[in-house]
């Protein structure tokens, strides 16, 4: 435990939980940490009464209300104004790549090809200390393009002389960084991320032409985003830094955000270059906002498919809603990984995303996002076919698309249904994934699909869901509690055969499979398994 009590007038202390490994030092520097508590002092009571806020509004949405857009806000979506411009190097974002803080991974995304890479705290990381301290090593070795790596196999791994844009994802306003206590309690995780990049990188991108650009995840309101904007503002004022220096996408991926994205684009309006459609986690949000509403009920989430009415009507209005306020309007992940030995499988699955990507143009995106490099030019293929010579496609205003809250909440599936082979796979890919976060590796491969905690968010909250509404499957298996005991039983039973009982052992896989019948079958729902989750890792 390191504790480093700052003589600066403030009478509080920065509480180090955690061994300091090479190079963290670099990172956890006084000023830097002076800086966050000071991120933490102005901001952190406004983030934890936004987090009970929506404790309120989750027991409204089970008292039956429904979401709607904002009377008090009409004024804002209805009114002309426009998002700064986008920074030159934000202004082409045909497609992203996205990943972990990791260091090989990092240095193959920025190599990719792809416009901009999102190096990401949250979902695609298991928040060990080991990875979120690490990673901030990483950033800022990316940053000065020192960033190097020399694999154990004797490959070799550095910078090409043009790489992709950099932007960061901190963690969510819900999670905490624990090994960071202040006045004795844990630092937001949010501010921690954002805080720690922000000190040590923002002067360094500006004077190389770029600048400190981020991606929000699970906002759930515009006056989360409110919040953001006066961290924003308060950061860069610290720093003698013009306002507007910082850019931020928000991921539209919570049902309740959906209906207030004007209001979201608005509060971040200097500091905004746009939208993203988070279509996995918004899926989750939305079987979570109403998981105990039985008309509410989602089939098999491989039927919900990007067509279906409420993610259609999403994509759609998200669309709309950006180029009004001439921002960009990012489309959603291929995760799609590669396959080295099955060709057939790589022809089915490049087929699909193809598809995926080809609709997202032609409904008029931006942009894209891929989680494998092998992805970059299939993605960048089909939005040159639309885009051109042309940055972005801001300039189609989609007048075609009308609000409708109905629209927005229509969760009817064409052939949608609940098979045993659905509660099956939320059983196994959770597992398999909750095993993977555990080891720390929150990018998993599994399936040729590059998951991260919205699959296993999706698989857990589902089962949950049908759980606790007394579904039964169409082959005739009323899902309960065991039910998914005996499925748990078989899969592991199977993974320790598949994967070799040394690997098995180590694998955490038993850890895994406890936690997911935590979280899928107790009366009470976590808000994200990543809460229980955090408190088995260093």
């Amino acid at each position: 435990m390191v504790e480093l009590a700052h003589t600066t007038g403030s009478d509080m202390a920065v509480d180090i939980q955690a061994a300091l490994a090479d190079r963290f030092d670099t990172v956890l520097t006084a000023d830097a940490l002076e800086f966050v508590e000071t991120l933490h002092q102005q901001f952190d009571d406004r983030r934890r009464a936004l987090l009970d806020a929506r404790a309120i509004r989750q027991r409204k949405l089970d008292g039956g209300e429904m979401p709607d857009f904002l009377e008090e806000t009409a004024d804002i979506r209805e009114s002309r104004w426009q998002v700064a411009a986008p920074p030159p190097d934000l202004l082409d974002r045909r497609v992203e790549i996205t990943g972990p803080v990791e260091r090989k991974m990092m240095i193959n995304a920025l190599n990719s090809g792809a416009r901009v890479f999102m190096a990401d705290f949250e979902d695609s990381a298991s928040p060990t200390w080991d990875n979120m301290i690490g990673g901030q090593v990483n950033l800022m070795d990316a940053v000065r393009r020192t960033i190097e790596y020399d694999a154990p196999d004797g490959r070799e791994y550095r910078l090409n002389a043009e790489v992709a844009t950099l932007m960061v994802r901190p963690r969510g306003w819900h999670l905490p960084e624990k090994h960071v206590l202040i006045d004795g309690a844990p630092v937001s995780g949010s501010l921690f991320d954002f805080g720690l990049y922000f000190f040590h990188n923002a002067a360094e991108l500006l004077r190389r032409g770029s600048g400190p650009y981020f991606y929000l995840p699970k906002l759930e309101s515009h006056l989360e985003a409110r919040l953001w904007n006066d961290v924003f503002v308060a950061a860069q004022e610290l720093l003698g830094l013009p306002r507007g220096t910082i850019r931020a996408t928000v991921l539209i991926e919570t049902v309740l955000a959906a209906f207030e994205m004007d209001e979201i684009l608005y509060e971040l309006k200097e500091h905004s270059s746009g939208l993203n459609a988070g279509r996995w986690d918004y899926q989750f949000s939305l079987i979570k906002k109403f998981r105990n509403r039985p008309e509410m009920l989602l089939p098999d989430r491989a039927r919900v498919t990007m067509t279906v009415p409420f993610m259609k009507a999403y994509t759609d209005l998200l669309i709309k809603t950006c180029h009004l306020r001439g921002a960009h309007a990012m489309g959603g992940m291929a995760a799609f990984i590669p396959s080295r030995r099955d060709e057939e499988i790589n022809r089915r699955a490049f087929a699909k995303v193809r598809e995926d990507k080809e609709l997202e143009s032609r409904n008029g995106h931006d942009g894209t996002w891929v989680a494998h490099p092998d992805l970059v030019a299939l993605a960048t293929e089909v939005f040159d076919e639309v885009l051109g010579s042309d940055p972005n496609q801001i300039s189609v205003q989609r007048t075609d698309v009308v609000p409708n809250a109905a629209a927005l909440l229509d969760v009817s599936v064409p052939d949608g249904a609940i098979t045993d082979g659905g509660v099956r796979m939320n059983v196994d890919v959770a597992i398999q994934y909750l095993a993977s976060w555990l080891r720390g590796n929150g990018a998993a491969g599994i399936y040729n699909l590059m998951e991260d905690a919205a699959t296993a968010e999706i698989s857990r909250s589902q089962l949950w869901q049908w759980l606790h509404n007394d579904v039964t499957t169409v082959e005739g298996t009323p899902i309960t509690a065991e039910t998914i005991h005996r499925i748990a039983d078989e899969e592991l039973a199977r993974m320790r055969d598949e994967f070799g009982e040394a690997n098995f052992a180590i694998g955490r896989f038993d850890e895994a499979r406890r936690l997911l019948e935590e979280v899928a079958i107790n009366p009470e729902f976590p808000e994200f398994l990543t809460l229980p989750a955090y408190e088995l890792i260093a």
